[in-house]
């Protein structure tokens, strides 16, 4: 069964957010990382996972995505903090 991911990037704690939804994880993220993704990560160095969520549906992916876009910003450092009150680049526990 394929996986889906949404996700929250920081540039640092309660710093720039960008929210996005991929099927590979650790190469989208390795991506924004790495510079390879031209637009707003690139421009103001957004590439610390902060915080993921996983489904098997893509359409239930692609709905929290855009819900949490609209989410105020108090909202979304909430959730992160929730499950990472240190902000904790979350990347190398993924990659393996």
């Amino acid at each position: 069964m394929k996986s889906y991911y949404v996700y929250i990037l920081a540039s640092k704690r309660n710093g720039t957010l960008c929210i996005g939804v991929t099927n590979d994880l650790v190469r989208r993220v390795y991506e924004h990382k790495q510079g390879l993704v031209e637009g707003f990560t690139k421009k103001y160095n957004v590439h610390n996972l902060v915080y993921f969520e996983e489904t098997n549906d893509v359409e239930s992916a692609i709905i929290r995505e855009k819900r949490l876009k609209k989410w105020n910003r108090k909202w979304k450092i909430e959730l992160i903090e929730k499950n990472n009150l240190e902000w904790k680049d979350l990347y190398a526990g993924i990659a393996g």
